[in-house]
């Protein structure tokens, strides 16, 4: 495993070839770590790559083109020992291909490139998949970074005050159909919802149909520690349960999990993305460290 780096005057950013996995961000005059340190008696990563699936397969199995395939939560992504092709001042990029053992699991020709580029306090993370088969590929794709933060005494914002529906997993990690409604106080031109150790007690909070695109971490004594900005059309909210961790991540999502019911055919699943052989699926989030705001774009 290799860590490489990027650094400016405000920030400096780590990232390992292991998972192409965002693994620290410093502020440079204070010291201060903004990211989880992966401490694995609460949770051992700290911004894992999702992909070719986010969340988990009803079972842990699809069927594709009469094949069974059986993949674990989240994917092999994070797993995956990634390359380093492009490294400048400001901006990292790593990749992975398709391989005998990931088509053991995942039935395609691919190419995943992950870049990460540093700008003042902002990180942007991207997202390149091509489709290096002959055929339509199917996948999801999602990021997890965990922020460090007092639980209890933190809250979040977002750039709408509407309430928010969350889905709720159930059992095998799947989704039920049961969901449950986040009250968000008015603040400025933000919703506010408190952090607690009991909103996560059914895990992940998984908010489907766009519903923000923008949200920040804030303390209670509003000490501006990070503000996430996307356009992914799914994401979720989570802290490991029953632990009452230091930290909370922020997941944009393109995907989630099937289903209790669903059919698991890997071509039909919900929020899922496809490509035509030769195309190219390109996207990227924004982490703004330090400062924070959720007024629409």
């Amino acid at each position: 495993m290799e860590i490489c780096t990027l650094s400016n005057e405000q920030l400096t950013v780590a990232v390992s070839d292991m998972g192409a996995e965002l693994r620290s961000v410093k502020d440079n005059a204070t010291g201060y770590e903004y990211m989880w340190q992966a401490d694995p008696a609460y949770w051992g990563r700290t911004a894992p790559v999702l992909f070719p699936v986010v969340g988990s397969y009803r079972d842990k199995t699809s069927f594709y083109d009469g094949k069974k395939y059986t993949l674990g939560q989240h994917g092999f992504a994070r797993d995956s020992e990634f390359w380093l092709f492009a490294h400048s001042p400001t901006e990292l990029w790593f990749a992975i291909k398709d391989s005998p053992a990931t088509k053991e699991h995942y039935p395609f020709r691919f190419m995943l490139a992950v870049g990460y580029r540093l700008e003042g306090r902002k990180v942007t993370v991207s997202f390149h998949v091509h489709n290096r088969d002959t055929r339509r590929i199917y996948f999801s794709l999602g990021a997890h970074p965990a922020f460090n933060c007092p639980l209890s005494s933190s809250r979040l914002l977002f750039d709408t005050q509407q309430d928010l529906k969350s889905g709720i997993l159930g059992a095998g990690g799947t989704l039920s159909s049961r969901e449950k409604l986040l009250h968000l106080v008015p603040e400025g031109d933000c919703g506010a919802l408190p952090l607690s150790p009991s909103l996560f007690d059914e895990d992940a909070l998984i908010l489907e149909h766009n519903q923000a695109h923008r949200v920040s971490l804030v303390t209670e004594e509003n000490k501006k520690l990070v503000d996430v900005a996307f356009e992914a059309p799914v994401f979720g909210i989570w802290s490991p349960a029953g632990k009452d961790a230091p930290f909370v991540c922020i997941e944009p999502w393109y995907g989630r999990a099937d289903r209790e019911d669903f059919c698991q055919k890997l071509e039909e699943r919900e929020w899922g993305n496809t490509l035509a052989a030769g195309e190219d699926f390109i996207r990227s989030f924004s982490m703004h460290f330090g400062e924070h705001g959720c007024k629409k774009q």
